[in-house]
């Protein structure tokens, strides 16, 4: 059941709302169920935020990423993370060139605006860590020079949580950049037969070129100007540092969220809020978004961890703890 906003709201997010829900109605041409993780993506997207999608193959992690790329007419890269790939095969590198006699840079698929990294666990620390400035920072360094990327510029990195053979495990620097770790389950069973049905009609190929693009990098900027100004209470503010200054004091856990995490549930909320049409936070959004933000920056105890205890949980326990302002 949809909000009401017939109050009047201080800035008009008509606009963005219907852009919100010309993404759903394109998504949904390809993509079966999984609302909540288009939710989060979008929402990741007006934050100016990179995700990371941790699910089983087949959930359509990959497929998701190339809808919203082609939604949003921007470049879009894809990158498959393997054990031999070098920093330089994603960054670029320096090619001699024997006619003019001078080195030239020839840039690597990190130069885009969408990026999707399969299976970023596949590679090593290495190459990894050559992810760092330009997650941060939107910018690449190379040969002391300094490339700006252009506006909107979002990782999106997948993994398999099941397959460990091969793996490399994410610093933790690296994974406190992601805005958000989203997890995806397996569709129902009516979904999997609406599935099922779309696959015996026509090729995935086939439906993805129905797809058509709806929204402007202009358009994702404008949009994002908009969240900035959705207002947060003081007591909410006060919310969100309790919620993650608890994590820090929590025996289940070897490492709490960082200020990356207060922030990431701040700009996650103000976005989810003008989702819904609302020009301020609630405490149910900042709720909501707590999980995606903070799952991915959480260290369980060794023995909660060996009691099979997940990171959702501790965070479901910090919530319920904390005391909802009203």
């Amino acid at each position: 059941m949809e909000e009401s906003t017939e109050y009047q709201n201080r800035i008009d997010l008509q606009p963005l709302k219907e852009g919100v829900d010309k993404i759903k109605a394109e998504v949904s041409k390809v993509l079966v169920g999984q609302e909540k993780m288009v939710d989060l993506i979008i929402a990741a997207m007006l934050s100016d935020g990179h995700i990371l999608l941790e699910g089983v193959p087949g959930v359509a992690k990959t497929l998701t990423a190339r809808i919203i790329s082609k939604i949003v007419q921007t470049n879009f890269s894809r990158i498959q993370f393997t054990p031999d790939l070098m920093p330089s095969d994603i960054l670029g590198t320096s090619v001699f060139n024997m006619k003019s006699g001078d080195f030239e840079f020839k840039k690597g698929p990190l130069f885009s605006n969408i990026i999707l990294i399969d299976e970023i666990n596949r590679a090593p620390a290495k190459t990894q860590a050559a992810l760092f400035e330009v997650m941060e920072e939107r910018q690449i360094t190379m040969d002391g020079t300094t490339f700006i990327m252009d506006a909107p510029y979002m990782v999106v990195a997948t993994q398999n949580p099941i397959e460990q053979e091969g793996t490399y495990r994410l610093p933790e620097a690296q994974l406190d950049r992601f805005l958000f770790k989203i997890t995806v389950n397996y569709p129902s069973l009516d979904q999997e037969v609406k599935l099922l049905q779309l696959h015996d009609q026509g090729s995935i190929s086939n439906l993805l070129n129905e797809v058509q693009a709806i929204l402007t990098p202009d358009n994702i900027n404008q949009f994002r100007k908009l969240v900035k100004q959705v207002l947060v209470d003081e007591g909410l503010i006060q919310y969100i540092a309790q919620i993650t200054q608890s994590t820090r004091t929590d025996e289940a856990l070897y490492l709490g969220g960082s200020p990356r995490a207060s922030i990431a549930i701040l700009n996650g909320s103000k976005a989810l809020a003008a989702m819904k049409g609302r020009d301020f936070v609630t405490p149910e959004d900042i709720q909501a978004i707590a999980y995606p933000a903070m799952r991915h920056r959480l260290i369980l105890s060794p023995d909660k961890e060996m009691e099979g205890i997940s990171t959702d949980q501790v965070i479901a326990q910090t919530i319920k703890k904390i005391e909802v302002p009203r």
